[in-house]
């Protein structure tokens, strides 16, 4: 039986590997780290991601999770509506809706379904050859020979540095990111609340809980004693539910980030036996909430284009072709909405609001429209 490694056992890679695995192919997944339980607090499974979970058989189990419901939008820090739809347009617009869950949740329910001796957790690949597959784990004499090797280790990929060499290296993209999980029940709507260089999103999860996130236009680098007292002296007076959340908030959970993004599409997205995916190929802002959206619709491409029995080369030829495509405009778009959320000057914010007003009047779906091409993808 043909093999597969894959490297890394983020979301991207545990979804590669029960693709793959569905198309007959033995599959290994190496992860340097001593567990899989994910770095980070929430995650958007939007419809287009459903879709690609469904190939995999684990969309309906993502669909229970879903929480959102009535008016959901961008906010300005007194509370208006910049721009608004509902989760159940959205849900009759693209047959899904977007499911909001921790990252725990989603990497349980893909490790669930991966064979026991599928996963090695403490396996650091020291390199991977193209030409042959051969993957070298460090600090082991040993090798593992691989027919195809998917490369989903991450937006700083030292695969992806081996094989483009000269590519530029994903930058800082002006803002710094916070992230939590807080209980506080009876939230429902999400909403996104922008205001000078600064943004505070509110993402309700099942079981009571709420997703924030927050992002502010900083040099690289910073970070604050206690971060939670930053998000209350940065967003403390702004509209409900902000204030109770921050209140709510266990200072030892919150997370703090800095964004990078990838500006130069690579050039492809395989070379020799190597696949990429996911953050070690195309590494975007948060704006659009489709990196892991991007990483699934990557996966299950990917196991459709190579066969087990099949020509390699010229699968991963088409993978790399219609996954450029796909995913470059999707790069693009969401950096050029971070540039935005970026604006410090107030006539630069105030006439950037306004015309986020102006574009509702053209009728209630118009925020929804916008996302068509993002949302309605189907494989």
């Amino acid at each position: 039986m043909a093999h597969a490694v894959v490297v890394g056992a983020g979301i991207g890679g545990l979804t590669a590997a029960l693709a793959l695995k569905r198309k007959n192919w033995s599959v290994t997944v190496l992860e340097q780290a001593a567990s899989i339980e994910p770095v980070g607090a929430g995650l958007a499974v939007a419809p287009n991601a459903l879709r690609a979970l469904d190939v995999i058989g684990v969309g309906d189990e993502v669909r229970k999770l879903s929480a959102i419901q009535g008016q959901s939008g961008i906010r300005v820090p007194d509370g208006r509506w910049l721009s608004r739809t509902t989760a159940e347009d959205a849900a009759a617009r693209y047959g899904d809706p977007i499911v909001l869950l921790t990252r725990s949740a989603l990497v349980g329910i893909l490790a669930g379904r991966l064979p026991q001796d599928a996963l090695r957790v403490n396996s650091r690949v020291e390199s991977v050859d193209p030409a042959t597959g051969r993957v070298t784990v460090s600090g082991t004499a040993e090798t593992i020979e691989a027919d195809l090797v998917v490369a989903a280790d991450g937006i700083r990929s030292r695969i992806r540095s081996a094989l483009f060499p000269g590519h530029p290296a994903p930058v800082y993209a002006g803002v710094t990111s916070w992230r939590a999980v807080v209980p506080l029940p009876g939230v429902t709507g999400a909403s996104e609340t922008w205001g000078s260089g600064l943004i505070f999103g509110v993402m309700p999860l099942a079981g009571g809980q709420v997703y924030c996130y927050a992002t502010a236009t900083v040099p690289a680098g910073l970070r604050a004693a206690d971060e939670r007292d930053e998000l209350v002296r940065l967003f403390g007076r702004w509209h409900d539910p902000i204030p109770a959340l921050l209140d709510a908030a266990d200072p030892a959970a919150v997370l703090r980030h800095d964004i990078f993004c990838l500006d130069a599409p690579l050039p492809a997205f395989h070379a020799g036996r190597i696949a990429l995916l996911g953050d070690a190929a195309h590494p975007m802002t948060p704006n659009l909430g489709q990196g892991a959206c991007q990483a699934m619709e990557d996966a299950v491409v990917l196991a459709e284009r190579v066969s087990p029995h099949g020509d390699l080369a010229a699968g991963l030829a088409v993978y790399s072709r219609e996954r450029l495509a796909r995913t470059t405009p999707i790069v693009r778009r969401s950096r050029a909405i971070c540039r935005l959320t970026r604006w410090r000057n107030p006539l630069a914010v105030t006439l950037r609001d306004g015309a986020m007003r102006a574009a509702t009047r053209f009728g209630p779906d118009v925020a929804l429209r916008q996302f068509d091409m993002v949302l309605g993808w189907r494989i």
